[in-house]
């Protein structure tokens, strides 16, 4: 748009930005020409109430992105799958009548799959960027998709928005790049003008961004659903995984340097850890309430750029995910399969929230352009592992040969003796009967407009080091933007989050503070949730971590082995290291390496042990991949042991004692954490 066309701004009843054409301003439209009103909200049955079929912008709009790109999925291109099982814990048939939750050590298979949502198939895999987390139950009632991520909100509130978020955050369509990466103009210049978008920025500019292993990851539902028992009686819920090894993630330098070291870090971890026996596992837990308590929250539970504390509504543990087999082909079954919200069973239903209504819609039309026809339910990955019957027949690709002519219903067929196929069950699936009523229109509820008391609250639940840790990750982003006044509306709405993150931030960049954002509805000090902060939830184990031990010519072959035995009591895993991979001398002893220095930065493991002669680490200290291994380990907040004659290679590398830096013996309990306390005197951090 040129310098002397301009659009005049309007603000809806939620606070959403409405850019409105005046004069000769082009008019949006539909692909047929049609002007469009209202390209923020899709039409619903009353201002709460659901998504209606009849709204064509909406459904053109994404049928249109759905269908952009072939056959690469569009988002969460890039991803890592196993196969496994749940188990219920704790059955709640008092509050859901799905099978998968009605019996005390059911097990259902299960296929998960994780992902990056920027990038391509092609990209990395240790990007800061949100994780897909999506679990296919085959359950003995069909088929239950849960397709969440691993932060509890997201960007936006209304699905009819989303094809303009994947735009700005993937790569330039002018350049074709950054791929995998936020940090340009496109992507901040969408957020800043839409500040619902913050709370789960703030999640992403947080170490959740940065995830340590797909198998340290927590997992969300991101939306409240409806569970529904046999008496038809209903209750919000909300679903969450919690991995069974803590959550972790890196630092950032340590991520920028893992992308470098193994572009398919997360992927090998995960199939390692499962092809070693070290099956990954989360608990599975629910956050049930009533309409009641929704009526006094601050925030609407339909709202997807919100969450409910555990302080509010505590998690209820009822079952547990193991992933213990990896796929046996990656096309097959990783990449062929199909994930969709809309398929639940029995017991479990939606609720009203516009994001989850608009992606019932999407999926499935995706998966019909990705796989190329509407038989993608029969290829095996997808294929439920109950009877499936229905009168839907041919189709590009149709695998099943259907016998008779019973392709419809009603029919009388069965009284000539000829098969009359499958008739609907009273005990099928059955929407929960709710009352709908309002005007159908354009508008979004009010109850949907603080964008930044939530926000605030995750900050304020952070400790000092993880503040530290979104500031400086917004000062990265931000500077990587090269149109001066979106960073400066960023600014405005820092401040209104936070003051004290607004102030680092324009510090960081160098700039002066503008004045701050206009909040439509005046943001709440919410109580903090501890629960939000990985460090103050970090789990002291070693339990699916790994201990790199560097050693060299003359080494003690029985420390080593000392160290890996008291690593491997541990529940870790111990990974030998040597400047050459061959048979090498020890006292003791040979032994060969499971890895070349150079090729195994540090980077890629929780801990290092140096266990060496004086004169090996006099030879090391001249070797920068050795003195690199050390100086990265322990600018990444790493437990370093080490042996005596291991000095000369400490010294060249910079190492100050502190409470990480230990002997041999009491490694494998100083790895167990990182160490927070060390990162001030290494990098300055805003």
């Amino acid at each position: 748009m040129t310098d002397d066309k301009k659009f005049k701004t309007e603000r809806g009843d939620a606070g959403e930005l409405h850019q409105i054409a005046v004069g000769d301003d082009p008019a949006m439209t539909t692909n047929f020409g049609v002007p469009i009103s209202d390209n923020e909200n899709s039409l619903k049955a009353g201002v709460r109430g659901p998504t209606l079929l009849e709204d064509f912008v909406l459904r053109e709009k994404i049928f249109h992105f759905d269908h952009e790109r072939i056959p690469e999925r569009i988002v969460h291109a890039r991803g890592s799958a196993a196969h496994g099982y749940f188990e219920c814990t704790d059955p709640i048939p008092e509050i859901s009548r799905a099978s998968l939750f009605s019996a005390k050590g059911k097990k259902t298979p299960v296929f998960t799959r994780f992902s990056t949502v920027a990038g391509g198939a092609g990209s990395v895999d240790t990007p800061r960027d949100v994780r897909g987390f999506a679990v296919k139950f085959y359950t003995d009632e069909g088929n239950w998709d849960l397709v969440g991520n691993n932060i509890p909100v997201f960007f936006i509130q209304d699905a009819i928005k989303f094809p303009d978020l994947i735009h700005s955050v993937k790569m330039e369509a002018d350049r074709a790049f950054p791929q995998a990466a936020s940090a340009h103009d496109t992507f901040w210049d969408f957020v800043s003008l839409m500040p619902e978008t913050l709370h789960t920025l703030i999640w992403a500019m947080s170490d959740r961004g940065i995830p340590r292993s797909l198998r340290m990851m927590e997992g969300f539902g991101v939306h409240t659903f409806k569970l529904v028992n046999e008496k038809g009686e209903e209750t919000f819920c909300k679903f969450h995984w919690r991995p069974k090894l803590g959550t972790q993630s890196f630092v950032w330098d340590e991520s920028a340097k893992t992308q470098g070291a193994d572009n398919d870090f997360h992927r090998r971890d995960l199939w390692e850890a499962i092809e070693r026996g070290d099956h990954p596992e989360w608990d599975f837990a629910v956050q049930v309430f009533d309409k009641e308590l929704a009526e006094t929250l601050p925030y609407d539970v339909l709202d997807a750029t919100k969450i409910i504390p555990e302080e509010i509504v505590p998690l209820r543990v009822i079952g547990r995910m193991v992933l213990d087999r990896n796929p046996d082909n990656f096309f097959a079954e990783t990449e062929q399969a199909a994930f969709l919200p809309s398929n639940v069973v029995p017991g479990i239903d939606f609720t009203d929230d516009p994001l989850l209504q608009g992606r019932l819609f999407s999926y499935l039309d995706t998966q019909k352009s990705r796989l190329g026809t509407t038989n993608f339910h029969q290829i095996p990955i997808n294929a439920p592992k109950c009877p499936f019957a229905n009168m839907q027949r041919d189709g590009l690709m149709q695998t099943h040969v259907p016998k008779g002519r019973a392709n419809y219903e009603p029919n009388s067929l069965n009284e000539a003796g000829e098969d009359p196929g499958p008739r609907p069950v009273s005990t099928g699936f059955r929407t929960a009967q709710q009352h709908v009523e309002g005007d159908k229109l354009r508008m979004r509820a009010e109850s949907f407009g603080d964008f930044y008391s939530q926000p605030r609250m995750y900050w304020n639940s952070m400790t000092d080091n993880e503040r530290a840790h979104i500031a400086s990750a917004m000062v990265f982003e931000l500077s990587k933007v090269g149109l001066p006044h979106i960073r400066e509306r960023m600014l405005g709405h820092l401040q209104v989050l936070h003051p004290d993150l607004g102030k680092r931030v324009a510090k960081g960049l160098g700039m002066n503070l503008p004045a701050p954002a206009k909040a439509v509805i005046q943001p709440l000090d919410l109580d903090p949730s501890e629960a939000l902060s990985i460090q103050k939830n970090w789990q002291r184990t070693l339990e699916g971590r790994q201990v790199a031990i560097l050693f060299d010519e003359g080494s003690s072959k029985a420390e080593i082995d000392k160290l890996k035995k008291a690593v491997e009591t541990a529940k870790g895993t111990a990974f030998t290291i040597a400047p050459s991979v061959g048979g090498i001398s020890l006292e003791g002893g040979t032994m060969k390496a499971d890895g070349q220095l150079a090729g195994s930065p540090s980077v890629l493991f929780d801990a290092v042990a140096l266990v060496l002669t004086q004169q090996a680490a006099q030879k090391l200290a001249k070797d920068s991949a050795a003195v690199g291994f050390v100086s990265d380990a322990f600018a990444h907040l790493k437990a370093i042991g080490a042996s005596e004659g291991a000095k000369p290679l400490l010294d060249r590398a910079g190492i100050e004692a502190d409470e990480g830096v230990t002997d041999l013996a009491t490694l494998p309990e100083a790895a167990k954490l990182r160490y927070w306390d060390r990162e001030p005197k290494l990098r300055d951090l805003a």
